[in-house]
């Protein structure tokens, strides 16, 4: 009896697998940047960004220290490196073609932020990119320090000190 129902569960996982096959090979499976994620595909995604975050993000506190300056230092790197895609200090209102033609398109982090995420989250993401996204590993473009930086910016990005702030509502897309 259990040997009938091991073999009947083998055989439904290699059918599945060569359904799934038949399925991508065939085209039933959209490819295109104007479409909307399957549900397995967005379950599959958030899964495995949040295990990979738990297990590989920095857990300790960042080493940049919180100062004016480098809040605004990271606004820099900000304005030169990812408000093309992700926004300015407008949120979803300066979302630039670039941004709307993207799959998945990227957060508008001045509206959708990431404050509440711990800064080693942002600073793993920074440094390494999220697959089949756009959004790319900048370990080759900038130091640990200047990730560190963006990390602590966007830590802070919806309360800073005046001269930030204003920094901030300077940078355009």
């Amino acid at each position: 009896m259990f040997r009938a129902f091991l073999l009947g569960f083998v055989v439904a996982i290699i059918a599945a697998g060569v359904g799934a096959y038949f399925l991508v090979r065939d085209g039933v499976v959209p490819v295109n940047a104007d479409g909307q994620p399957l549900p397995f595909e967005t379950w599959a995604a958030v899964t495995a960004i949040d295990a990979t975050l738990a297990r590989e993000a920095p857990k300790g506190p960042n080493p940049v220290s919180l100062t004016d300056a480098n809040l605004i230092a990271g606004i820099g790197l900000y304005a030169k490196h990812c408000a093309i895609c992700h926004g300015t200090a407008k949120g979803n209102a300066s979302m630039t073609p670039l941004a709307k033609g993207l799959y998945t398109q990227p957060p508008q982090l001045a509206t959708d932020g990431v404050e509440d995420d711990p800064e080693g989250f942002s600073f793993w993401k920074i440094k390494h990119g999220i697959r089949w996204s756009a959004m790319p590993a900048w370990t080759g473009t900038l130091n640990d320090e200047q990730i560190w930086t963006l990390a602590l910016f966007l830590k802070h990005m919806n309360d800073l000190p005046p001269a930030a702030a204003q920094t901030w509502q300077q940078v355009s897309d």
